[in-house]
């Protein structure tokens, strides 16, 4: 047993607002510079819908992932070592930009500057790539709130593998059934296929936390990354000629602060935590023939914090303290191996994704809803997510490779809580039959209760800091942070001539918060002490007095 740290990441769909507040603050901290424009490391997609980029989930094109060969071993799904190597110079299976969107600005120049008419002058779209007029047809969230699955609904990869399988139970009438919010990044995999899909070894993932980073030195811009990651959660820097992706904002986690992403989320539906596992099983793991057994087999490596022989074996491979008592206070581990109600997004990759989702019981307290029941009741929750087979199907393809009986289980654990907490709320006694009816007791119901709707800060985030005598292991070469001739900027040119090495981003360095301009990255400040630029100086004004 090699016993090995993660951090990890459990989004409780059901709280989603669909505000995109985390696309955004992700985009103004790690890719608001050219060559960026179209790249989302976070992004929140409306389901059904085709999601970012296009049909992403179609591995039977996009050859993204892992798969079995004949000899049952695990192997690229776009192909074995020899045919990368024949074709390390050409890589065709990825996406394209119209799969993504062509960025744009608007000519507002014209608006005045344009000569007296009869008209009145418009901002044309014009694209960020050419310089040249374009026409606006696709955008990262051009379906969001199904805005457009009246049209392009048919297109989800997984609502056509639903109707092959089940023409006549399903029916293309999702605007009045379900809908629900998914928000998506790198899943910082166990197993990842973009790491072993790179020709120059440029991505790696760390040892001290998993994080899967990609190292702006080393990479030359080959792309098979794109095509190895089955989530398309890794994006083409067409100014510095690099691969980038989502970093897990790992210079805020190294000081003890969440993500970016997680900060900022408004429906606060983002628990980070620590993960032990055994590193020796994960091929093992993602090895097993049924697709639908990988749930389980991942849950199977993840080990349990408090088991003397795992905590020995911790600490014999070098992991502090510190790391191991944050694993015992994760929030992670209580939702996705100690309740089992937090589900990996697509498992049947085999790439063992460590971005987990607690699936919404929202669409079907909905339709209840609509049809005049009671929405908290017990039988009724039983009752609907027993009958109402499209959602369950759906999200079956979603997080358990189509395994509907998992789901299940997961949503009347949730319906239990609610229910449960019902009676308490009305001033009862919480019934301890409904804790039994799925297999938990009344403590258990309530403690979720308290985790997933009123825990607190330093509750949904546990995570430990980096120390700081293993700094230099951590002095790692991110992507940018803010403007050109960042990190994520090492050339003057795309294909010749080099910049000067930018500085680490650090646990040592991260404290730093000032720019070049005097300014404050807000960012990059972790709350603790006064950045004086955030504070100008104003004696003599009347505020100041």
């Amino acid at each position: 047993m090699r016993v090995m740290a993660q951090v990890s990441m459990i989004m409780a769909l059901d709280k989603c607002l669909g505000c995109h507040t985390c696309s955004v603050t992700c985009k103004q901290a790690w890719t608001n510079r050219a060559g960026t424009e179209y790249v989302w490391f976070n992004n929140v997609e409306t389901r059904p819908g085709l999601g970012y980029p296009k049909r992403y989930e179609d591995q039977e094109k996009w050859k993204g992932g892992w798969t079995l060969n004949k000899k049952g071993r695990l192997e690229l799904k776009a192909g074995n070592r020899f045919k990368k190597l024949f074709t390390i110079f050409a890589s065709p299976i990825q996406p394209q930009m119209t799969d993504y969107y062509e960025p744009w600005t608007y000519d507002y120049q014209n608006l005045i500057s344009a000569p007296l008419g009869d008209d009145f002058p418009v901002a044309k779209p014009k694209s960020l790539i050419t310089g040249e007029d374009t026409a606006i047809d696709w955008s990262a969230n051009w379906d969001d709130d199904l805005g457009g699955t009246y049209v392009t609904g048919n297109e989800d990869p997984i609502v056509q593998k639903i109707r092959q399988e089940s023409e006549e139970k399903i029916k293309f009438e999702f605007e009045q059934t379900f809908m629900f919010y998914l928000p998506r990044i790198c899943e910082h995999c166990l197993n990842p296929s973009c790491m072993a899909s790179c020709p120059s070894g440029a991505i790696y993932k760390r040892t001290e936390d998993g994080i899967v980073l990609v190292d702006q030195d080393r990479c030359r811009g080959w792309r098979q990354c794109i095509t190895g990651c089955p989530y398309k959660k890794i994006y083409f820097n067409h100014k510095s000629g690099k691969a980038e992706k989502c970093t897990f904002c790992y210079p805020r986690l190294e000081h003890g602060i969440p993500t970016v992403c997680a900060e900022t989320c408004v429906g606060r539906m983002r628990y980070i935590g620590i993960f032990l596992y055994d590193a020796d099983r994960v091929t093992e793991a993602a090895s097993v023939e049924n697709d639908q057994d990988l749930y389980e087999a991942q849950l199977d490596i993840m080990l349990d914090p408090f088991d003397p022989e795992v905590i020995r074996e911790a600490k014999k491979q070098g992991i502090q303290q510190s790391w191991i008592e944050a694993a015992q206070k994760s929030p992670v581990y209580k939702l996705a191996k100690e309740w089992k109600i937090a589900l990996p997004l697509h498992p049947e990759y085999r790439t063992m994704p460590m971005v987990w989702y607690v699936p919404p019981l929202s669409p079907i307290i909905d339709l209840l809803k609509e049809q005049g029941h009671d929405a908290e009741s017990q039988e009724n929750l039983f009752g609907a997510i027993d009958s109402l087979r499209i959602p369950v199907e759906y999200l079956a393809e979603l997080f358990t490779a189509g395994d509907t009986k998992i789901v299940v289980d997961v949503l009347k654990k949730l319906a239990a809580m609610r229910a449960y907490m019902r009676d308490i709320t009305l001033g009862g006694v919480g019934k301890e039959e409904i804790a039994e009816a799925v297999g938990m007791t009344g403590e258990q119901i309530y403690e979720m209760y308290r985790l997933m709707a009123i825990s607190k800060y330093n509750e949904r985030y546990v995570i430990p800091r980096a120390h700081m005598e293993d700094a230099h292991n951590l002095e790692e070469i991110g992507c940018s942070l803010e403007g050109d001739g960042g990190p994520g900027m090492l050339y003057d040119d795309a294909f010749s001539g080099t910049g000067a090495r930018p500085n680490p981003v650090s646990a040592g360095s991260y404290a730093n918060t000032a720019r070049a301009d005097g300014k404050v990255n807000i960012f990059m400040w972790d709350g603790n002490g006064r950045p004086d630029a955030m504070f100008p100086n104003t004696a003599g004004s009347t505020r100041a007095k």
